[in-house]
């Protein structure tokens, strides 16, 4: 145990004083070679390589490409405003469109802080001017942000596929159903919270005016059809999805739409390139540590630590919920992946547990990190974007973590719920 530790240890303290998770996990890498008195820089910098040097992961920037495209090019507002046509007329009708509008543009971009981004800029100026409560309107926002990473295309699903050679297409299906299950848990969540606080109504729309938003928004909507579509009958892979997304985007914004100025194509591509830099070091910088991790042979050591509980399913991934909600709270949700996903999976096997389905929970517990205190990405995103103290945004998204929380232990009592799509359709 000498080894788990020392590379804990390098880890948390490297972060703790401020040094770039990526670069904290080469630090931590470095000093398992120091350890195991196996440091060799040409060894480094051939597994930083091949961290990055992956086809599967070339959806990455195309997937981020594409989240850019549909927020600056108007297809999210086109989306947000078909919602708004039909149930922005109910009590407390916003919140409703943005549950609504959450799970239309997940099954599009697969990020949670590009949807949430879109969905607070769009939506939180309206609820301020209709004197919606800021604390829960920007809770719920953050909260639908987070179906992005479950419903696919997903980022965090390919990056998870990736790591762990895992099916990227049957984890792609095994978000569908639980994506659902997270929307209709934020409307219940949400219809208490309209009916406590009596919240306005809209005029309800005509007919006609319903018509003309699903005209309006029928280039968005087939956005997701050709993308799932595509995929799930064989006609390209997940990859080649994400290029189809991107210039799919790109066209229906610049050409159908006419809201993507030439200028504001090159501010995509730079904003989309930054990020897809991030995010590749981060994975060139895992596959270091994870290198290292196997070399010191972590997951059979940790294997012998949970032998109690191996025999037992049910209760290994109860543990395993626990410890990830616990690390999401201080850790985004790619490093969570990179770092510990490929020392959990082989005891996951060991304890029986279908790869997919814990792939699935892995992310599923990871995104409730991202609206979970003190780090919260996603709630930050939401809080900065809409002018809310971050005290009230906690204080806000505290009744959508609860049915969240409520999913979860379903999920795990029931991992059916999952496993089933996967394998009718798979």
């Amino acid at each position: 145990m000498d080894t788990t530790l020392i590379f804990l240890a390098v880890l948390f303290a490297s972060m703790a004083i401020g040094i770039p998770i990526a670069v904290s996990l080469l630090v931590s890498g470095v000093a398992l070679m120091w350890h195991l008195d196996f440091f060799n820089t040409q060894l480094l910098a051939q597994n930083l390589q091949a961290g990055f040097d992956s086809f599967p992961l070339l959806a990455v920037p195309f997937f981020i490409l594409a989240g850019e495209l549909m927020n600056v090019g108007g297809l999210s507002q086109r989306i947000i405003d078909m919602a708004r046509a039909f149930v922005g007329h109910i009590p407390g009708g916003l919140g409703y469109v943005a549950v609504f509008a959450s799970v239309l543009l997940a099954s599009m971009s697969g990020s949670a802080i590009a949807d949430t981004a879109a969905l607070a800029t769009i939506l939180l100026p309206m609820m301020r001017q209709q004197h919606y409560p800021m604390d829960y309107s920007t809770g719920l926002l953050a909260s639908g942000g987070i179906i992005g990473p479950i419903i696919p295309p997903s980022l965090p699903f390919i990056i998870y596929g990736v790591t762990t050679n895992t099916s990227i297409s049957k984890l792609f299906i095994s978000g569908v159903v639980p994506g659902i299950l997270m929307g209709g848990a934020l409307l219940l969540a949400w219809r208490v919270v309209a009916r406590r606080r009596q919240l306005p109504t809209a005029p309800r729309t005509s007919p006609a005016e319903r018509r003309r938003a699903v005209a309006d928004s029928i280039w968005a909507i087939f956005m997701p059809v050709i993308i799932l579509g595509g995929i799930r009958f064989g006609v390209f892979t997940p990859t080649e999805a994400a290029v189809v997304a991107a210039v799919y985007a790109f066209v229906v914004s610049r050409f159908i739409y006419r809201a993507l100025s030439w200028k504001a194509a090159y501010d995509v591509l730079v904003a989309s390139s930054i990020t897809t830099a991030v995010v590749m070091f981060l994975c060139g910088a895992a596959t270091v540590a994870a290198y290292m991790i196997t070399l010191a042979d972590l997951p059979n050591q940790l294997a012998q630590l949970f032998q109690p509980i191996l025999a037992h399913p049910t209760l290994f991934m109860a543990c395993m919920v626990i410890f990830l909600l616990l690390v999401g709270t201080s850790m985004d949700l790619t490093p969570i992946i990179l770092i510990f996903a490929p020392v959990c999976l082989p005891l996951a096997l060991k304890a029986h547990i279908d790869p997919v389905y814990f792939g699935f929970m892995f992310v599923f517990t990871g995104c409730l990190g991202l609206i979970t205190p003190p780090v919260g990405t996603v709630l930050n995103v939401a809080a900065g974007v809409g002018g809310v103290r971050m005290e009230s945004v906690i204080r806000g998204v505290a009744p959508f973590l609860l049915v969240y929380a409520a999913l979860l232990v379903l999920l795990v009592a029931f991992p059916q719920i999952v496993t089933a799509p996967v394998h009718w359709l798979g």
